[in-house]
């Protein structure tokens, strides 16, 4: 089927002046956005020249010395920086200590360290789930005695 040579010039313009709003819309929602980004945007030079912060920060991860605690998991030194957590830590037996060093720590999954210890996903799964179990108990020990030496 053949159009008449009006039709298609017909469609032409409509199709230019569809093109023609498009483009209009999208330069206002540019302008928007510009205009939006300069109300919450401060220039860099700005905070340099006025000196509000301090250029560089500082991380503070071992600070602490003292108060660190290192548990040796198959050759990988585990650094626990809280003490209370460290003490509830070393109360508990040294295989579910490390599974839970494993898992939480050093970020091996549960099939990783079932071949690691030459036992299935399943049963490490319920090793961790107990070994939380009981470190949430001496958790809540260490805090009751810590609450009762405060009030001598």
């Amino acid at each position: 089927m053949r159009y008449s040579e009006q039709f298609m010039e017909h469609i032409e313009y409509a199709f230019n002046a569809f093109c023609r709003i498009v483009l209009r819309y999208e330069a206002i929602n540019a302008w928007r956005d510009l205009k939006r980004k300069e109300a919450r945007e401060i220039s860099l030079d700005y905070l340099m020249s006025k000196r509000f912060f301090e250029p560089s920060a500082m991380d503070s991860y071992f600070e602490k010395q003292d108060k660190l605690t290192a548990f040796l998991v198959l050759g990988k030194e585990v650094i626990v920086d809280n003490e209370r957590l460290a003490k509830a830590l070393s109360r508990l037996p040294k295989l579910r200590r490390e599974v839970l060093l494993l898992y939480y720590f050093v970020g091996y999954r549960d099939e990783a360290i079932g071949r690691l210890y030459g036992r299935c996903r399943s049963t490490i799964n319920s090793r961790r789930n107990i070994a939380l179990k009981q470190l949430r108990k001496e958790w809540e020990r260490l805090e009751h005695e810590e609450q009762k030496a405060d009030t001598f």
